[in-house]
């Protein structure tokens, strides 16, 4: 790990084991080398910490770009390997950060809901992620974060001593989908997208905060 990204990485680890009361389940599950998206429910601005503190690897993360224009935040992001996207957390050039990192051999968080859910529950997927998914040629570890509504969801403007949870699930590969995507007509393309999404969120709903935890790696 980078010096800057060390030093994040520990705190939040010393933050979670002590005020958050975290636990980790199944980190083995994620690629510690190697190309990797990591697909997450997106609760509250805690969630791409965690999951990046559970892990014993850099990942890469989305920021809306206009956060990139505080010279400190810039600082921040940039050493916490933030790619700045648009609002909507799309557009060809926050795709190529994407596919950029992936190709190089690194692992990104996404979130498959698009943005914070504002009840605490699962959101329909959009089909963007989908997207990268077939666009990319890397297996996709479903993540599904608890508490973190409880913590510091959109209605508290600091976090609480909440207890949260990280389950890692299984990865999926979608090499069928990505081999038909190559030559299937345009209509069918965005269907597989979305059928990508579907899946994935499907996938983070099946995850449940129960069974043997493992320890931090």
């Amino acid at each position: 790990m980078k010096f800057g990204y060390f030093l994040m990485w520990a705190a939040v680890r010393a933050v979670g084991a002590t005020y958050l009361r975290w636990r980790v389940y199944h980190p083995e599950r994620a690629p510690v080398h190697g190309p990797a998206i990591l697909a997450a429910n997106h609760a509250s601005f805690l969630d791409p910490l965690l999951i990046g503190g559970a892990l014993p690897r850099e990942l890469h993360y989305l920021a809306r770009e206009s956060l990139f224009r505080n010279p400190i935040l810039n600082v921040v992001l940039r050493h916490w390997n933030c790619v700045p996207v648009d609002r909507d957390g799309g557009g060809a050039a926050g795709l190529k950060g994407i596919l950029d990192r992936l190709r190089r051999g690194g692992a990104i968080v996404l979130f498959p809901e698009g943005t914070r859910t504002r009840d605490g529950g699962l959101q329909p997927a959009r089909a963007g992620v989908g997207l990268a998914v077939i666009k990319s040629d890397c297996p996709v570890v479903p993540v599904r974060v608890f508490g973190t509504w409880e913590a510091f969801g959109r209605r508290h403007r600091f976090p609480r001593p909440h207890p949260v949870r990280v389950k890692f699930g299984n990865a999926l590969l979608f090499a069928e989908l990505r081999a038909e995507a190559k030559t299937c007509a345009k209509p069918r393309l965005k269907a597989i997208y979305q059928q990508v999404a579907d899946e994935i969120i499907a996938a983070i709903a099946r995850l449940e905060p129960c069974g043997e935890v493992s320890g931090f790696p």
